[in-house]
């Protein structure tokens, strides 16, 4: 498409195709696919967790925490989150199991590690933790 730049006509030419090196073909991708710290969905399960119950204002610190930590965080793989979080459960399928404050409430997360989102699927204390499906919840 011509444009008019500096009071000369110029052309931008768009390519056909992904750019070849040698014969190794690169996908343009755009610059906000890419980044370097993690992406949280559904942080409100975080942040609702104790609202209105007293008994569990001691999750909020410790899963703010948390929190703040993995957003910083770069994980590409389940061992990265286990070099992070030694005591972190991986299970099958990017899911992982967080022991916050001391074992006392447990986060379920999805990991899609790719795209560095991290799904939270459930929070809550052990004993709601026991209770759940991990792999379907």
């Amino acid at each position: 498409m011509p444009f008019q730049m500096g009071g000369k006509m110029h052309t931008q030419t768009r390519p056909t195709a992904a750019p070849r090196i040698i014969g190794i073909s690169f996908a343009i991708v755009p610059f906000w696919d890419y980044y370097a710290s993690m992406r949280i969905i559904s942080t409100s399960t975080i942040k609702s967790f104790g609202e209105g119950n007293p008994a569990f204002a001691d999750a909020k610190e410790p899963a703010l925490a948390w929190y703040r930590h993995a957003l910083k965080a770069d994980w590409d793989s389940p061992k990265s989150v286990k070099l992070d979080f030694g005591q972190a459960s991986i299970l099958q399928n990017g899911r992982v199991v967080f022991n916050i404050a001391g074992n006392k409430y447990s986060l379920v997360v999805w990991i899609n590690y790719p795209y560095r989102m991290i799904y939270v699927r459930s929070f809550g204390t052990h004993k709601q933790y026991v209770k759940i499906d991990v792999q379907t919840i």
